[in-house]
């Protein structure tokens, strides 16, 4: 019986510190890609105005998304936005553009996933407080329905994302690539 203990303490230290460090943080990048990178990329399309000066000027789409209830007050004019406002939107939607990108690159990984979990608390309060999301939408942990399209989902991104934060992007991450190159660590 110590013998199976002991195999089984060694195959569990083995996956801990030999196979984990390594395959965790590549397969939440490779989850991110699969499951969030479309949708961001998506949404922050939907926030640039036209042509080429859409990238430094959003649309009015993208005031209403971020602020909901100023927007609608403004009868979505973004030219009435005060400057703060502006720049807020601005950066969200540069922000759907290139931290998505950065996390599945693996180019300043910890960091990308870090502004990523923040855009992620972001978009969760903007869509309850904002849009003023119904409690069915919204849905609650503990609760015997998985399929709470807000608190359940996005509590599995932030902890997608947690595992890049804390563990880096893993071995296939352009951030190992530099370091190597670099002879950095």
């Amino acid at each position: 019986m110590i013998r199976l203990i002991n195999l089984y303490l060694r195959l569990a230290a083995f996956a801990e510190f030999r196979i984990a460090p390594a395959l965790m943080p590549t397969l939440a990048r490779l989850v991110f890609a699969g499951v969030l990178l479309v949708y961001y990329l998506k949404s922050g399309l939907t926030k640039l105005g036209d042509g080429l000066t859409g990238l430094y000027q959003p649309s009015a789409g993208a005031f209403a998304q971020i602020y909901p209830k100023v927007a609608e007050a403004l009868h979505y004019n973004i030219a009435a936005a005060t400057p703060l406002q502006k720049a807020v939107v601005l950066a969200g939607t540069w922000a759907e553009f290139l931290l998505p990108v950065l996390v599945v690159i693996g180019l300043f990984t910890r960091p990308a996933a870090l502004g990523m979990a923040a855009f992620v608390v972001v978009q969760t309060l903007t869509d309850i407080y904002g849009h003023g999301v119904d409690a069915k939408s919204l849905g609650s942990w503990f609760d015997p329905h998985p399929g709470g399209a807000i608190l359940d989902q996005r509590a599995l991104w932030l902890m997608l994302l947690l595992v890049l934060v804390f563990r880096g992007g893993g071995p296939l991450a352009v951030d190992r690539i530099i370091s190597r190159w670099l002879r950095i660590a």
